[in-house]
């Protein structure tokens, strides 16, 4: 079954009440939860020739001091009506692959359905600003629902973009604003973000030196999830297939980067366009 990560109709009832208070005013594109077969998806060759990619070639060390990540994965979300399927196993699987990686499950802060919610959200965000450092290596990564809109995030954008924590409500949104106020504090020159949501190509508000912005599909695309790949259908080729699976190390010598996932990943999805925004100058290790 194919399901797109955006609210579904009901929830545009609630945006468009909501879209008088002067704080925020969102008009969310919404679009039921869709199925079809995934299947025939994966039978077609990708269209046009392949973009050179974002890979270097040229693999920064690993760092010698700390890593962190904040993962996130929705998909029992409040109530019945905007629930997903895998976006929580998304999350399991790339915290799998940083753990069989060498990562240090204390340095990990694993947020799953109800445990997503905003305030853990934020938390998990300032927990780690507390204790990363210039030195440390940070990744935040985020598979659930998306939605645009206008909202008062801090910038003077036409339109923005959000994730959704598991209340779903709009007071809940955490807007690409909001996270960039959120991370703007922050001392590591190693921080890679990563969306699998409808919407995400236009998350590059966090975008900066020492930055790499990983999205699962264009801003105005959906990103899908199916019973074929058992996962979105970013995640299932950057992490089940390129993380773990290396079939996107390119060179055989120095493992997987992030931007080598990323480019094998974007070269299979065939439903939807990956964007990126790095500010790394080389290739990020894991």
């Amino acid at each position: 079954m194919l399901k797109a990560k955006t609210p579904i109709a009901v929830l545009l009832i609630m945006l468009v009440c909501l879209s008088l208070l002067p704080s925020v005013s969102v008009q969310a594109q919404a679009q039921a939860k869709g199925s079809g077969d995934a299947s025939a998806l994966d039978q077609k060759a990708p269209k046009g020739k392949p973009s050179p990619g974002i890979a270097t070639g040229v693999v920064a060390p690993q760092v010698t001091e700390q890593k962190y990540a904040i993962i996130i994965g929705i998909s029992d979300y409040a109530g019945t009506k905007n629930d997903l399927q895998y976006c929580d196993d998304d999350a399991y699987a790339f915290d799998s692959a940083l753990l069989a990686a060498g990562w240090d499950s204390k340095n990990i802060i694993l947020l799953i359905d109800s445990a997503a919610n905003h305030d853990a959200i934020i938390q998990a965000i300032r927990t780690t600003k507390g204790d990363e450092g210039a030195n440390d290596q940070v990744v935040f990564f985020y598979s659930g629902h998306g939605s645009t809109g206008v909202a008062s995030d801090g910038d003077s954008e036409r339109k923005d973009e959000c994730i959704i924590p598991y209340e779903c409500t709009v007071d809940t949104f955490i807007w690409d604003g909001d996270l960039k106020t959120e991370f703007a504090g922050f001392e590591s020159q190693r921080i890679m973000f990563y969306f699998d949501s409808c919407f995400a190509g236009g998350m590059t508000d966090l975008a900066g030196t020492g930055r790499l912005v990983l999205m699962a599909c264009g801003e105005n695309q959906m990103s899908l999830e199916s019973s074929t790949w058992q996962n979105g259908q970013f995640t299932y080729y950057f992490v089940d297939q390129g993380m773990v699976g290396h079939l996107a190390d390119k060179d055989g010598k120095n493992g997987v980067t992030f931007e080598e996932a990323f480019d094998y990943a974007k070269a299979m999805c065939k439903s939807q366009t990956p964007v990126a925004s790095d500010g790394f100058t080389s290739d990020m290790p894991y």
